[in-house]
């Protein structure tokens, strides 16, 4: 499995020669067509790590911005994780500490900057011809005003979406109509339940995979977030699972794994120790042959063309990709495209020119350009290099606009201890629905009476826990 081990290792070097190859050029690749300045400027830039940020962003950056003197600045955890630890808080801290001149922001994060006055608004930067809105990714400048409250606080260089992968020849085979795009969650079970159910796990057909979402409350969730429903309503604090819509979603899901269509991953099946790396490929039964359609990300179309070269004889030949499931009252918008490197300009900044200027660059078509070749499971957002050698349908990925997923909406608004207690209860609760120990109206209305109480527990704990800490300083500091 060296091969396999060394993928991180490869995907470095491949960026540092991309990169390289785009300064020796000499090409002019100043996004935006910005003016360089012969002025020394110092730029701190919150990512991952320093070395990640070179190996992606910035040593193309830097040799093109020779006047730019960038220090990399991290929130990087030490230690165990510490549940206890107020998250949000630690964050702040870091920022209030650390002063980055540009942050890198969750959508939930951008959202409260923006509201707190944290933030740079960028619509006049985004307004500029020479940025060229008009090539970025459907959807994108609307969905950062909806996080921004009406104006752009943030951008991203790339972005995560899934498809539906489908084979061209098992359609064939059986006569079935081809997958299209914008299909509703019903009419993908209905196709997949077209193919036989027969024969033995390792030998038979499956019509659709999904990973490993093969439990009624993951693949509910995800059938429900396409519709943007949601479990709690994080305002009331409402516990909402008891609902007429989330029962049909669950329905749906229900349906969909007891139909025998569905090829589900163990997750406890996987022991890659002794495999080689075209064993480890084969394993996958889409590229095996034996699902029709295969929800996943990106980085599976490396995976398949890497397999018709290593394992030519026994992969799957012809292929094709469409959108994910959509909700046919909303069939334009999916939550499946994720943003989770959103760059903003700190207001308290005291470089806002090349702190803007730096988020110009890494969103910019040129950048798109020297980065589209990495495969690395992300997409540049700008449209002109979404593409592949052979015409697959590589706009799947790209032509749902992006939408705030409502599952996990305002979660931080929730006692911190309380959303893992509440999917713990209706996971359980659905798995006793799934094997008909009770209705499904039971389970929900269960899952909804439990969360409810655990929901008031929390909030009492939230309440007593300024008393506690007030107790305990006066302690510390000798008072009575």
């Amino acid at each position: 499995m060296d091969e396999l081990k060394s993928f991180s290792y490869k995907r470095i070097g491949l960026i540092t020669v991309l990169s390289m190859s785009a300064v020796l050029s000499g090409c002019n690749l100043i996004g935006g067509g910005a003016q360089k300045s012969e002025e020394k400027s110092a730029l701190k830039v919150m990512y991952y790590d320093e070395r990640s940020f070179y190996s992606q962003l910035g040593m193309v950056y830097s040799a093109l911005h020779p006047e730019v003197d960038i220090t990399v600045v991290t929130n990087q955890q030490s230690g165990p994780y510490d549940p206890q630890k107020d998250m949000k808080a630690e964050f702040d801290k870091f920022i209030d500490e650390k002063q980055p001149d540009v942050l890198m922001l969750t959508p939930e994060q951008l959202t409260e900057y923006a509201e707190d006055g944290k933030l740079l608004e960028l619509d006049t930067m985004t307004e500029e011809k020479t940025y060229n809105k008009e090539t970025l990714i459907p959807g994108l400048l609307d969905y950062m005003k909806e996080l921004g409250g009406g104006k752009i606080y943030g951008l991203s260089s790339s972005f995560y979406s899934q498809a539906i992968f489908y084979n061209k020849d098992l359609f064939n085979k059986y006569g079935i109509p081809l997958p299209e795009d914008r299909m509703s969650w019903d009419k993908l079970f209905e196709l997949a339940q077209r193919f036989p159910t027969d024969g033995a796990k390792d030998k038979r057909v499956y019509g659709l995979s999904l990973g490993y979402n093969g439990e009624l409350y993951q693949l509910g969730s995800m059938i429900g977030a396409s519709q943007n429903l949601s479990m709690v309503n994080a305002a009331s604090k409402q516990v909402t699972i008891n609902s007429p819509a989330w029962k049909n979603v669950f329905q749906t899901a229900m349906n969909g794994l007891k139909s025998g269509a569905l090829y589900t991953e163990d997750p406890n099946g996987m022991n890659t120790s002794s495999q080689t790396y075209e064993d480890y490929l084969l394993r996958d039964p889409f590229i095996a042959g034996k699902v029709a359609m295969k929800l996943e990300g990106a980085y599976f179309i490396g995976q398949i063309k890497e397999s018709q070269t290593r394992v030519k004889d026994k992969a799957i030949k012809s292929w094709d990709i469409v959108t994910v499931p959509v909700d046919p009252q909303s069939p334009d918008s999916s939550p499946n495209m994720s943003f989770n490197q959103i760059f903003a300009v700190n207001a308290k900044s005291v470089n806002t020119e090349a702190a803007k200027e730096f988020i110009r660059y890494v969103t910019s078509d040129e950048y798109a350009r020297v980065t589209s070749k990495l495969q690395d499971g992300s997409f540049p957002v700008r449209t002109n290099y979404i593409k592949d050698d052979d015409n697959h349908n590589m706009k799947a990925f790209y032509s749902l606009k992006p939408a705030k997923s409502s599952i996990y909406k305002d979660y931080d608004k929730l006692p911190q201890n309380f959303f893992m207690q509440f999917m713990n209860i209706a996971q359980e609760e659905l798995k006793s629905a799934f094997a008909g120990k009770k209705s499904l109206d039971d389970a929900l209305a269960t899952a909804q009476t439990k969360g409810q109480q655990i929901m008031v527990q929390e909030q009492a704990k939230q309440k007593d826990k300024p008393a506690e800490a007030a107790v305990t300083e006066k302690t510390a500091s000798g008072t009575n």
